[in-house]
Formats: structure tokens, sequence, C-alpha cells
């Protein structure tokens, strides 16, 4: 059984150690959160060990992995002394809000022989597993562009926190939801060349009012365009398009693949419990060393272009990736 600390008990934090209950291989025995009062029922709940010192965690030889569902800032230096202290690690998306970070984290834990899984649970989806086979598998025929969008309306509940920090979440939306969606891409169409990238905000909120879009240049000479909205309900797309024929997935379950001659063909994919097959996948990578499904060089890719993207919203001209 591996033991594991989460740290941050926000709403993400407490998902995950709902995720978690009754896992054969993985218990969450201990929490770090600086609101000490506000965690005090979830933690009695679910027999937590609370504490506000992430120093003691680290420390406490009984820790064998730490969870962290922390503000974005702070991730580099928290995996780095996850590294140090020897705990596996789990650390929601994004990684780091610079690549160079996220690759100075990566070789912390390389060299500490630490195993370290990004938090990007859209990829576990049914639906998308089920794009990324269809793209691979070359039934689209030439890949030639990618269009997505994820909107969500979180921001309509939220009134203060690091969430609506433009230092923490910089570029609108882009940070949280649509870095699901440009992980989505690069996981299919591999590194981004450039982008040209536009922020538009109607008030600062709360709750914030903004759009952000990316246009994209693939390495390999596929086009696609990005788009999410704050302040709107719910809504994701990942619609891959090649000279044979268009794959478009809808939500966690759907898929409709469409070809020429022939009505679009939808596909409904028994649902599954995403987050607890991203901790069974966090196990297996402790266990058995086996990959897990967000590789190192496709986080950095999505690092890149994600500071490709703010620089053109800060420039208003297309910005070339770092890295590739």
């Amino acid at each position: 059984m591996i033991h594991a600390a989460v740290v941050g008990l926000g709403r993400w934090g407490r998902n995950l150690v709902d995720a978690s209950c009754g896992h054969e291989r993985l218990k969450i025995v201990r929490a770090v959160e600086p609101h000490i009062d506000g965690a005090r029922g979830f933690c009695a709940e679910h027999r937590l060990d609370l504490t506000d010192n992430l120093d003691a965690v680290l420390a406490d030889p009984a820790i064998d992995a730490v969870l962290l569902a922390t503000p974005h800032s702070l991730h580099p230096a928290q995996v780095v002394a996850c590294a140090a202290a020897r705990k596996q690690v789990f650390c929601e998306k994004p990684l780091a809000l610079r690549r160079a970070d996220a690759a100075r984290m990566f070789d912390a834990c390389r060299e500490a022989g630490v195993a370290v899984a990004v938090g990007h649970n859209r990829r576990f989806w049914p639906s998308m597993r089920a794009l990324r086979e269809t793209v691979a598998s070359g039934e689209l025929g030439t890949i030639l562009h990618v269009e997505g969008h994820n909107s969500n309306e979180n921001s309509q509940g939220i009134i203060a926190g690091w969430r609506l920090s433009p230092q923490e979440s910089p570029g609108g939306g882009l940070t949280g939801a649509g870095l699901h969606v440009l992980d989505a891409f690069i996981s299919m169409l591999g590194p981004v060349r450039r982008v040209y990238a536009e922020l538009n905000s109607r008030e600062p909120g709360p709750p914030p009012l903004d759009t952000a879009v990316m246009m994209l240049d693939f390495v390999n000479g596929v086009t696609g365009t990005l788009a999410t909205v704050r302040a709107t309900p719910q809504y994701w797309r990942v619609h891959v398009f090649g000279t044979k024929g268009s794959a478009e997935v809808l939500d966690e379950v759907t898929l409709i693949l469409r070809k020429s001659g022939s009505g679009p063909k939808q596909t409904i994919y028994p649902a599954i419990n995403v987050l607890r097959a991203e901790l069974d996948a966090f196990v297996d990578l402790i266990e058995t060393r086996r990959s897990f499904p967000v590789p190192e060089a496709d986080v950095l890719a999505t690092l890149s272009a994600f500071e490709a993207a703010l620089q053109s919203m800060g420039s208003g001209h297309p910005v070339e990736c770092d890295g590739q």
C-alpha cells in the first residue's frame, strides 16, 4: 500500500481524496492545508491527519507519495522539495507556468529517482482515448487541421482566491480549461511551432468576462484553433480534420466520426471514474514504472505553446515556441 499526503484541500484536492477512497493500492492519510479550520471537518470525515506544514510531511518516513493540488506558482518549489525528500509526486496541471521550471522539476525528480505524474485528467476520458487511437490509426488520412474549445462556468461561482489572480492564472481561461485542449492537441499532433493568441477582457469581474483564442501552427504542418470562455456553461469540443474524414469529441464518452459518402457515426463509450483511472496510472508508475499517459515531452511542449500564447497576447504578434 502506498501511503500518501495531499497538499491543498480546495475543490480539486478534495476531489482527489474522494477518488482515492477504497483504493486497493493508494491510501491518502495526511493533508496539508494552510486554512486549517476550514478543512477540519473534511479531514475528520476521511480520517486524514491535518497539518499546515509541508516540511513535516516530507520528513515523515511513513509517507511514500505526495499529491499536489496547490496554486500553480507553488508547484516548482514543492515538486523539487518532494524530490529532495524522495517522495513520489503527483501534481495537478499545469506542472508550472514556465517551460524552464517544468524541465527543472523533471530533472530533479529524475535525479532523485522518484516518479512525477502531471494531472491532465482529460487524457483518461474514454472518448479522448478513442480519438487519439483514431488519429494514430491513419483512418482520417493526412491530418490537416484541429479545432478545440473548453469552457466552464466555474468562474461564476468564484468571487475570490488565487484562481482569479492574473499571476496564478494568466491568459484568462487558458491556464485552466484551455490547457486541457492544448494538451489534447499535443497528445495527437506533437509540438507547436508558432502561436498567435488574443485575450479579450470585457470586465475584470468577479466573475471575469473574457475570451481567450489561439491560432496554432504545429511542427508537422497541421493548423489549429483553440478558444475558451470562462463565464459560459460547460462545453468541450476537440475536432480533428483529415483528408479521409474527421472525428469530433463532445464530452467524456461521445465521439462522432464523419466520412465522405456517409452520415455521421456517433459512438458512446462506457463512462469511467476518470480521477480514479488517473490515480491508478500514478500507482502503476510508482510500482512498475509503467509509462504515465502524460509524457514529459508532451508536458514541456504544452508549456512551450502556453508561454508563446501569453507572449502573443501581450505583444499582439505571432510568437515562435521555444524548446522545439
